[in-house]
């Protein structure tokens, strides 16, 4: 079996900065740069044509949990075959990774270095982030080829993979999904006071920061949920105005 390094490429992320923590007289302040996605989606077909099956990180989420080694995280696979030193070191760390339906979900810490700060600037940036793609470094080890593929259908279905490393990338193979959300931590800031002012609680704004107002639409009709936008959007204008 092939034991080479290869790729599969994914761009369904979702950024998600620190969680907010308390800083000087009730701000927030953000002292982690983290993002959220989908190293790999099950089922999808890449430029490639391979497919994964899921189960196939199973054993690898298994190895890391157990032996505290853990698949690096790297910006453009580390620069390949002629990547240099500073190439090849890690850009941040995966904190946690698991299969869902979709795919393998990942949480991920960006370092506080040049090539980790120059990335999340890139992810941060609007009206589109300057880098968008996530791909898998890995080493296949079981897998079902498909004898007479029609259109659509994957030549080989990976089911175990040894994953390497997971990077981010420009140039992803699979274009079907895009990053959603982007969210800077003067963002967090800017929204969490709007809250408090139109008077949540703090633990209510973090909350509704976090997760969105579903968190508390059990306790507000349609009529005060909506008076209560009206009035965050008003805070949040005159703030950013200050």
């Amino acid at each position: 079996m092939p034991s080479t390094i290869q790729h599969l490429n994914c761009n369904l992320m979702e950024l998600k900065f620190a969680p907010a923590s308390d800083g000087a007289e009730g701000e927030t302040e953000i002292k982690e740069m983290r993002f959220s996605g989908y190293g790999a989606v099950f089922g999808n077909v890449d430029s490639y044509g391979d497919a994964i099956q899921k189960g196939a990180f199973k054993e690898t989420i298994r190895e890391a949990k157990k032996s505290g080694i853990w698949p690096s995280l790297l910006l453009q696979h580390g620069g390949g075959w002629f990547g240099s030193a500073e190439d090849i070191t890690p850009i941040g760390i995966i904190e946690s990774m698991e299969e869902d339906d979709t795919g393998l979900k990942m949480d991920s810490i960006l370092a506080d270095i040049q090539r980790g700060r120059d990335a999340y600037t890139l992810l941060k940036m609007t009206p589109r982030p300057a880098i968008n793609g996530l791909s898998i470094g890995y080493i296949p080890q079981e897998w079902k080829e498909t004898i007479k593929p029609q259109p659509g259908d994957p030549y080989r279905t990976l089911t175990k993979i040894k994953l390497m490393e997971v990077s981010l990338v420009t140039f992803p193979a699979n274009t079907e999904a895009r990053v959603t959300e982007v969210k800077s931590g003067l963002d967090i800031r800017i929204a969490e006071r709007a809250l408090r002012d139109a008077g949540f609680s703090r633990s209510e704004a973090k909350s509704i920061v976090s997760h969105g107002f579903k968190s508390i639409a059990n306790q507000c009709d349609a009529d005060e949920l909506g008076q209560l936008m009206q009035q965050i959007k008003r805070n949040i204008a005159i703030l950013k105005n200050n």
